[in-house]
């Protein structure tokens, strides 16, 4: 059976897809070195957008259609991709609905659970006297950009929106969900706007998947955030959300209905096959048979952290260059040789374990200071 993955990046979730059995085609902006070899691995060159995906789509031959990011923020890019074929994964009216930050949090305050408020437009903007903090945040958001924080005074500017700024520490949790049922398979402390890869503000920057001892208290209240955004969207398949631990509980800050960067990880830590179990999801309306308290006691922190550039550089081979090196095993998204990256674009992704959170982040911190010191050579 062949499916087809279009987003800005497809490498985890076609390698994931075509271990599972599939015959795989992939549109992304990139079409790494290190793209699996069954996945035919098709990139739209200079700026990548989800329409010149979804058009390209239509042209290639498959049984089911499957989207990543940032397609969540265009719906009518996922009617386009989904035309005349097989959808795995949210339809555009589910995905309308989830991507709304306001009925998002007014949701889950009529369930009791906590949220930030949210500001749609000026006047509905926090008196001046407020004591809380607020984010300006673009809607078609991904990965943190252009996110800043907002000042009593400030425009809003279209396509923008107003939430309550959260102080604590950045998480998530992944699922799977079919007919209502949701079953959660990951969680996550998110690395965001850390200097040691490159990154500022609030930007995306990876993930920890934590093991039994770290973050023991907010796991079940994040498993339960999780169920009532799949059960109150109707969400299938696998999805994620973005959370703010405050004292342990979670507030959730934005739901991603579809592949999420940290899956990858839960494959490499719990041998769950997640392309896996987001097919039986979509085509079969089966929910993963899975207990992730077991998992986590069962194995490690594993991590991933995105290198970005700190100047524009020509890449070389970086596996060649790094072959000597603890981070050459565990790099992946690898450019190809002679490809031009600019200051603040992504070079790579390097992975790494350890006993507990804050010793798998060491190791990401090191493996990525081995990447700058082979940028630095090509100089």
């Amino acid at each position: 059976m062949r499916v087809l993955l279009a987003g800005v990046s497809t490498r985890a979730a076609a390698e994931s897809a075509a271990r599972a059995g599939f015959a795989v085609t992939a549109i992304d902006a990139f079409a790494d070195a290190d793209q699996h070899p069954g996945v035919d691995a098709q990139a739209l060159r200079g700026r990548f957008s989800v329409d010149a995906a979804a058009l390209l789509a239509q042209t290639i031959s498959c049984d089911a259609v499957v989207y990543g990011s940032n397609f969540e923020n265009h719906p009518r890019a996922v009617d386009l991709l989904a035309a005349g074929r097989r959808l795995w994964g949210n339809a555009s009216e589910v995905i309308r609905r989830v991507r709304d930050p306001a009925l998002l949090s007014r949701a889950l305050r009529q369930r009791g659970l906590p949220a930030p408020a949210v500001a749609n437009d000026e006047s509905q903007a926090p008196h001046p006297t407020s004591h809380s903090d607020w984010l300006l945040k673009p809607r078609a958001s991904g990965g943190g950009q252009r996110v800043r924080r907002w000042r009593h005074g400030m425009r809003l500017p279209p396509g923008c929106y107003l939430q309550e700024f959260i102080d604590g520490t950045p998480a998530s949790v992944a699922f799977v969900a079919a007919r209502r049922r949701v079953v959660p398979i990951g969680f996550c402390r998110q690395l965001i706007g850390e200097e040691s890869f490159g990154a500022s503000g609030f930007r995306y920057c990876g993930n920890i998947l934590t093991a039994a001892g770290d973050d023991d208290d907010a796991v079940d209240a994040v498993c339960a955030l999780a169920g009532a955004v799949g059960e109150e969207f109707g969400l299938v398949g696998v999805n994620g959300v973005d959370v703010i631990l405050r004292s342990g509980v979670p507030y959730a800050i934005e739901a991603n209905p579809r592949w999420c960067a940290s899956m990858e990880l839960i494959e490499r830590a719990y041998g769950l096959s997640v392309f896996g179990v987001h097919a039986a999801a979509c085509r079969d309306g089966e929910a993963a048979d899975f207990d992730l308290a077991r998992a986590r006691r069962a194995a490690q922190a594993v991590g991933k952290a995105i290198v970005f550039a700190r100047r524009d550089v020509m890449i070389g081979d970086l596996r060649t260059r790094l072959s000597d090196s603890a981070a050459a095993g565990d790099l992946r998204d690898i450019p190809n040789p002679g490809t031009p990256i600019r200051s603040g674009r992504p070079v790579c992704t390097v992975f790494a374990g350890g006993r507990d959170a804050a010793a798998c982040r060491d190791e990401l911190t090191r493996r990525a200071a081995a990447v700058y010191a082979s940028l630095d050579a090509m100089l």
